[in-house]
């Protein structure tokens, strides 16, 4: 893996960050701005769906994509931090109302070799990932704007996590949480505890004064939802990771943590469409659109 310390980071540049929140999934999206143009990024947006009718809503996207309009910004980019498991992407249908490049990290091919089998897919679906435009590289650079990009392989939650740096802005996925809610859990297919703990550890090689955007926040203890903080506070504070905490004593304590969870609620649905770009399965012949519930795999 490269170096995130040698990462041309550009900290110069600080973006405007605004959060949409899907209470819902307890999931943020992102519009991230370059300072010095119109150009922005949109992070991790959500497709609404009730599942016990089985329909899906895009009022939150609406929400995304009336504020890009209305302040006549310019999409560049839909980053994917990883494949979701909690929440189906509506990167997709952004795309189609306002362009962009929809972008994931290069492990995706590995995410859809695992659940290509386990949903028992058939041939038709593309284990390659290009379903995506943009596969991610660790240490790959990209523009919004005029602003520095930068993907990090981080590894542990899923094969294709990627913490993504804008600025001095770092957007984390599910690799961490605000100071008082840890870190992800790393018992779905293909995580691993060990493999989590390394990967933090790069993004806690950042600047202290790093911005970290969070993908979800759980309130713990009853407190008002926060999403921001930094790489010297998630050192400092993060119950799970801060410093002085080391590899073995995360591991034990994620896996036996992990052992008591349950499967997020939207897990299946959401994989089905998130390894394909936040695009649904064909069709059946009688035109309906149908989601698979394999039993006793996960």
């Amino acid at each position: 893996m490269s170096d995130v310390s040698k990462l041309q980071l550009d900290l110069s540049h600080k973006p405007e960050v605004v959060a949409f929140f899907d209470e819902g999934t307890n999931t943020f999206s992102y519009v991230v701005k370059d300072p010095s143009s119109n150009a922005c990024a949109v992070v991790d947006s959500v497709m609404e769906l009730d599942y016990a009718s089985g329909r899906t809503t895009l009022k939150g996207a609406d929400k995304i994509i009336d504020y890009i309009q209305s302040n006549k910004l310019k999409l560049d980019w839909l980053i994917e931090t990883h494949v979701h498991a909690d929440h189906l992407s509506a990167a997709p249908y952004i795309q189609e109302k306002l362009g962009g490049k929809i972008g994931i990290g290069n492990q995706i091919t590995v995410v859809q070799e695992t659940f290509g089998k386990i949903f028992n897919e058939g041939t038709e679906f593309a284990r390659d990932g290009s379903q995506f435009d943009q596969l991610f590289e660790d240490g790959d650079s990209y523009q919004v704007g005029n602003m520095n990009c930068f993907a990090i392989h981080t590894p542990g939650h899923t094969p294709a996590c990627m913490v993504h740096v804008m600025g001095d802005a770092g957007f984390v996925g599910d690799t961490l949480f605000m100071p008082d809610g840890g870190t992800a859990r790393a018992d779905f297919p293909g995580g691993d505890a060990r493999v989590l703990y390394q990967s933090i550890q790069r993004v806690l090689t950042l600047p202290e004064e790093v911005r970290l955007f969070m993908c979800h926040d759980y309130m713990p203890g009853g407190r008002e939802v926060e999403y921001e903080t930094t790489v010297g506070e998630e050192k400092a504070k993060n119950i799970h990771v801060h410093t002085g905490i080391n590899e073995d004593q995360f591991v034990e304590m994620r896996e036996t943590r992990d052992a008591t969870l349950g499967m997020p609620r939207l897990i299946l649905p959401s994989l089905q469409i998130n390894m394909r770009a936040g695009h649904t399965p064909a069709p059946d012949s009688n035109g309906t659109v149908y989601l698979k519930l394999p039993l006793n795999l996960l």
